[in-house]
């Protein structure tokens, strides 16, 4: 190991991951400081196209795919009891000419594969302690780990999640909000098979969402009031299969949930600005918010395509404020108009008002009834139009042989 590196990456979940497999792709050096995980994760994302482009450039979706399952509908259904109720929604990847918008993955898996792969690169340097300390001069990003050793490096990408210490310590500020809710996050198997459909029921206490994983099962995230959650960890497992199965009005069929059930609180953040300095956010260190719409870790892993492409065409790791700058202004639209979406529809699902009723009926009904609006939101849900010819250009280069 050395002791300087052209880019740091802190954080060792999903999107540290693919950080740490995209800068050394580019060549470049990397301080990939990343303890273990406290616990498995049993979750799974909905990663769209461009998110599996990149996951291919990367060499990793091959391994990753036969245990994930393609989405090639989206089904909205208003499972409300309010007075004004929207008409049920159904995007079809077909409509905008595509085999699917993209695949349901398990996160384990996924991460199992991204550690396989970053102990074979040559140019990843894997740190097992943790972040306690990090600053900046004009030249270098310096870092302080938990067991002594100091690192350093011209940029650091800042993966490290809400709680990230890399942040804090270079003083980004972050605007916080929490919901009434929970998310209880759970596999299962059906008797009828789900032909590549996610169904997300919209229900007063929030999103009720199946997506499909290979085979006759699905994964499951279920909105529930933060109350609510021990009453229903300790329900039986029949009488839990039979909520599952009611809740989903039996669409497909009887079920039966597989192994442990997760819960997480839901909360949002949003950063002041996504870098300073030379360091870049990436990941839920600089947005996150609740389970909606298959946008989180996506819009993740357009952060670092877009950290990656700033910091090459700035002209490597030595011109990182330069990068940051950049950096800033290209992820600005993107985060914060997504973030405002995901926090509004979510809002509209608690609320009990009629204007809000309405709003969310009347988006919806809008969606279903005017064939050109909604081919246009099927398309900015996938990749935002102002960033197409970016993404191209920076998961071109992303398919770069990584060193080993």
């Amino acid at each position: 190991m050395h002791d300087h590196y052209d880019i740091a990456v802190v954080g060792g979940g999903l999107a540290g991951s693919v950080a740490a497999l995209s800068a050394a792709s580019e060549g470049w050096s990397v301080a990939f400081i990343a303890p273990p995980p406290p616990r498995q994760d049993g979750r799974t994302t909905a990663l769209l196209s461009e998110s599996i482009d990149l996951l291919a450039h990367l060499g990793v979706w091959e391994a990753v795919k036969p245990a994930s399952a393609p989405l090639r509908t989206m089904r909205i259904l208003d499972g409300t009891k309010r007075l004004l109720r929207a008409p049920p929604v159904s995007f079809h990847s077909s409509e905008i000419d595509l085999d699917a918008f993209g695949y349901n993955i398990p996160n384990q898996p996924l991460f199992d594969v991204l550690q396989a792969e970053i102990s074979q690169s040559a140019r990843i340097d894997r740190f097992g302690s943790p972040l306690v300390d990090a600053d900046q001069t004009a030249e270098r990003v310096n870092l302080r780990l938990a067991d002594g050793p100091q690192v350093t490096a011209l940029a650091a990408l800042a993966a490290d999640g809400r709680g990230s210490k890399l942040r804090d310590a270079i003083g980004i500020t972050i605007k916080t909000w929490s919901y009434p809710q929970s998310a209880l996050v759970m596999n299962f198997s059906h008797r009828l098979g789900h032909a590549g459909t996610s169904t997300e029921f919209h229900t007063e206490q929030g999103p009720f969402t199946q997506v499909p994983l290979p085979g006759n099962r699905s994964s499951l995230i279920w909105s529930v009031k933060p109350e609510d959650v021990d009453a229903i960890l300790a329900l039986s497992r029949e009488a839990l299969n039979a909520a599952v199965e009611t809740r989903m009005h039996s669409i497909l069929g009887a079920v039966e949930v597989e192994g442990a059930v997760q819960a997480w609180p839901l909360s949002s953040l949003i950063a002041e600005s996504f870098g300073r300095g030379r360091t870049l956010l990436v990941g839920e260190t600089g947005h996150a918010f609740p389970p909606i719409g298959a946008q989180g870790l996506n819009l993740g892993l357009r952060d670092i395509m877009q950290a990656i492409g700033s910091i090459r065409d700035a002209g490597g790791p030595q011109q990182a404020p330069e990068a940051v700058r950049d950096f800033n202004r290209q992820r600005r639209l993107d985060v914060t108009t997504r973030t405002a979406g995901v926090d509004l529809l979510n809002r509209a699902l608690l609320s009990s008002s009629l204007p809000m009723q309405a709003l969310r009926a009347g988006g919806l009904a809008a969606l279903s009834a005017v064939p050109p609006l909604k081919l246009l939101a099927m398309r900015e849900g996938m990749t935002p139009g102002w960033r197409k010819i970016v993404n191209r250009q920076v998961c071109g280069s992303a398919g770069k042989q990584i060193g080993r």
